[in-house]
């Protein structure tokens, strides 16, 4: 007998079961990560420098940062330079690549620049603002040494400002235009975000500022703003104004590897910070900066820096009130600084685009003019103040100065080993040494010298000196002041 098919086979059974968990599984993976190329991918066309294509350039690159999914990349790519207008934003981006191989140039147009409102007097987009980034790197394959050369020289990495325009005429193109600038890149409210292998140059106002930021990392990268010389400050390159560095503000900020050659604050924390490293750093310019401050800052270490022909080194700076705790500068090296090489005390600046002279709350013309005014907050408070191992050759002017109000002394600052090789003979208007007034706790320690006049000396050279009184004094040759030196063995 012929036995009947088995009608219950697995076979037919497996086919549509196995098709339909490979529909499941399809529909449930994510979307591939891709690149997003800014010119193949955006749009955006190379090396035209007209406005339409700068428009158009601008709006490719809002458009396609749009698009970008977790796991993607945006490229600019390779050999190419993007002339591009202001207003490029995104929001949101999460755990994407931002890689900048080839270069992106900032519209020069002021007048045809996008603004918060009608008019000039409207407040100006930034060039590049991007918000809430989480787990985001912008990078390069460009990095110090590359070729022989250092980040941006090879023409990756580069985000230029074009800011001359912007800065205006010396000495008068300031009084013209003010604050009303763009700034070149802007992160609010980073979180785990790496910057790195970028080039950052000729910013027309602050060139990188990342408020509100929640672990942030910036290595091996750079920043240049100069009209003449990029390796002096004269009077015509100062007049680039506010073209910041580096300005953070936020908690848990590593800050290595980088250089800065600007006319204003180099490194910079702002207000509200805590738990910030700035180390293995170049700068020159007006310093490796705290403030200025009206809030609170603490935590903050400035470890293995070169400074050559800076304006300011050192420079902790209030404009109002508030306190700076626990700070450390270590193993600082400041050659030849034209201006003060350390300055801890109210802010040298002026909020009056009219008056470049006004206190806010001192005056950038004190005290080379007598009318001009130094006013320290009434409850500005620095605490547990550290400078080690900082050492200053040559400079031109008076050695620093120590400022706070009286009714906010400063407490617990100490100098160790902070040494001034060959100071000026030139005084200033209190002398040749610091300048210090409102300390309640200072002591110099280690081979500092000079010793500012407003603390206790403990140097070793104060340490010996009182040893040898103490000596003499046991010995009968005298009434020494021992003061905290041990007795000598002899009269123990």
């Amino acid at each position: 007998a012929v036995s009947a098919p088995d009608t219950m086979s697995p076979l037919p059974l497996a086919l549509p079961l196995a098709l339909a968990l490979v529909l499941l599984s399809s529909a449930a993976a994510p979307a591939r990560a891709r690149v997003w190329d800014l010119e193949a991918d955006g749009g955006a066309v190379a090396g035209d420098d007209t406005l339409a294509t700068q428009q158009r350039n601008g709006a490719a690159m809002n458009a396609t940062l749009a698009k970008l999914r977790p796991g993607d990349e945006f490229l600019v790519p390779a050999g190419k330079r993007f002339f591009m207008m202001g207003g490029v934003q995104a929001a949101g981006l999460t755990s994407v690549t931002l890689r900048f191989e080839g270069s992106l140039v900032a519209s020069d147009d002021m007048k045809a620049w996008p603004r918060h409102g009608d008019g000039q007097k409207a407040r100006v987009f930034e060039f590049i603002e991007l918000r809430g980034l989480v787990n985001v790197t912008l990078t390069s394959s460009s990095a110090p040494g590359l070729n022989g050369g250092s980040t941006g020289d090879d023409g990756r990495g580069v985000i230029d400002g074009r800011g001359s325009t912007w800065w205006g005429f010396p000495g008068i193109g300031y009084l013209e235009i003010g604050e009303n600038r763009p700034r070149l890149l802007v992160l609010d409210g980073a979180k785990d975000v790496v910057v790195e292998n970028l080039f950052l140059k000729d910013s027309p106002y602050w060139t990188f500022w990342a408020p509100n930021a929640d672990g942030l990392e910036i290595r091996n990268s750079r920043v240049e703003a100069y009209r003449l010389s990029n390796t002096s400050h004269d009077i015509i390159d100062l007049t680039a104004f506010n073209t910041d560095g580096f300005d953070v503000t936020g908690n848990d900020i590593w800050i290595h590897h980088s250089t800065v050659f600007n006319q204003d604050d180099c490194f910079c924390i702002k207000d509200d910070s805590t738990n910030v490293v700035v180390e293995h750093v170049n700068a020159s310019g007006l310093g490796l900066t705290i403030g200025s401050i009206a809030s609170n800052v603490n935590n903050v270490t400035f470890r293995n820096a070169h400074m050559r022909d800076t304006v300011k080194g050192v420079y902790l700076k209030f404009r109002g009130n508030g306190v700076i705790s626990n700070v450390l500068f270590e193993n600082i090296v400041i050659d030849e600084p034209t201006q003060y090489p350390i300055w801890i005390g109210p802010a040298q600046q002026s909020d009056d685009q009219t008056n470049p002279c006004a206190a806010h709350p001192c005056s950038l013309c004190w005290p080379l003019f007598s009318w001009a005014e130094c006013n320290a907050p009434p409850q500005a408070t620095y605490i547990n103040i550290t400078l080690r191992n900082v050492v200053v050759n040559s400079p031109a002017g008076n050695v620093g100065v120590i400022l706070a109000n009286t009714s906010s002394p400063m407490q617990n600052v100490v100098f160790d080993g902070v040494v001034v090789n060959n100071p000026s003979t030139k005084p200033a208007k209190w002398g040749t040494g610091y300048l210090c007034e409102g300390v309640a706790s200072g002591v110099a320690t280690g081979g500092t010298t000079p010793v500012p006049s407003c603390f206790k000396d403990d140097t070793d050279a104060a340490r010996a000196r009182r040893r040898r009184e103490a000596a003499r004094a046991a010995d009968g040759g005298g009434d020494g002041d021992d003061g905290d030196a041990e007795p000598p063995a002899s009269a123990a």
